[in-house]
């Protein structure tokens, strides 16, 4: 068994290090191609971050481990919100403008609620079984256009972001090579933290779902951490929450959506909890907003920790009693 921890310790810190490199990278290829500090902010930081997610759903997709690609997802959007954004709001007080609370948040609302309704064939149509297809999947695709429209269309200078990354100048071809370095970490990593889920889940009688609700989801969060604990630091708020909240939509109407393509999710009716417990997170964020100091999520932050903890604590422990 401890091969397999190894395992996914080693496919966790090549993950992390290759969307750190590639989030850089791109920055520094977006900057040199004169791309605006908006579009890093909104696109590419909220995309590179989720790219972990992407690379250990993909080949959760292609190897059949259903469960994890789905769990993934879902546990990643629920870490993002309760603890990544709890710790940002611990660290600095997260102040957001009218445009994040009523059109970003909502988005993300939008995109659990979607998953969850393209889901559900047997409670909608009473169909034979409840799956996430491939057209399920073009819809997601078709919303994630949209929102990459919605992007470019609300484009403006993110003040603090040239903080958070580096700004050196070198050629374009040195740039590729770096990103080609980053995305083959990724992808090895990838494979990595799938493989050893899988292993892992069968040793211990663990459902896979389980394992890419909490390990799989929590270690592909880490890049989600790192720039939101950082942008906190740095007090820019707006990154912080913008990553997060960005991260999320890319999850599902990107990731679900690609690896739905690949291959058909099927859900359980179990998994409807689970995107209740995500649904509620961000409408628990969207109200916060407005208690307190208006459009400001600090002290919540603390709750919102103690909420996830607590809730893994519950979800998790019973599973791991059972299987013992």
């Amino acid at each position: 068994m401890l091969w397999m921890f190894l395992l996914m310790l080693v496919g966790f810190v090549l993950v992390i290090k290759g969307a750190d490199l590639l989030v850089d990278e791109a920055c520094a290829l977006a900057r040199k191609l004169s791309v605006s500090d908006l579009m890093i902010g909104l696109t590419v930081v909220a995309f590179g971050t989720s790219l972990p997610e992407l690379a250990a759903n993909v080949f959760a997709s292609i190897k059949g481990n259903t469960g994890i690609a789905i769990g993934n997802i879902l546990g990643s959007n629920i870490a993002n919100i309760l603890l990544i954004l709890g710790i940002s709001g611990m660290i600095y007080p997260l102040t957001v403008t009218k445009g994040t609370i009523w059109k970003e948040i909502p988005l993300s609302l939008l995109a659990a609620l979607l998953a969850g309704i393209l889901a559900n064939d047997r409670l909608i149509d009473n169909a034979g079984r409840s799956a996430l297809t491939r057209i399920d999947g073009l819809i997601l695709l078709s919303f994630f256009v949209i929102f990459i429209y919605y992007t470019l269309g609300i484009a403006k200078r993110i003040e603090g972001s040239e903080a958070l990354f580096s700004a050196k100048e070198r050629s374009i071809g040195k740039i590729s090579i770096m990103i080609a370095a980053g995305l083959s970490a990724l992808i090895l990593g990838g494979k990595f933290v799938v493989d050893g889920a899988v292993d892992l889940a069968t040793a211990l009688g663990i459902s896979q779902s389980t394992i890419g609700l909490t390990i799989v989801a929590v270690g592909t969060s880490l890049p989600e951490l790192a720039t939101s604990a950082m942008a906190a630091y740095k007090k820019n708020p707006e990154i912080a929450v913008g990553n997060i909240v960005g991260s999320n939509i890319f999850n599902i109407f990107f990731i679900l959506g690609i690896s739905s393509l690949i291959r058909p999710l099927p859900f359980g009716a179990k998994i409807n909890s689970d995107i209740g417990v995500l649904i509620l997170a961000g409408f628990s964020l969207f109200i916060f907003m407005f208690t307190g100091k208006k459009h400001r999520f600090g002290q919540m932050g603390s709750r919102f920790v103690s909420c996830y903890i607590h809730g893994l604590y519950m979800f998790y422990n019973p599973k791991l009693v059972h299987s013992l």
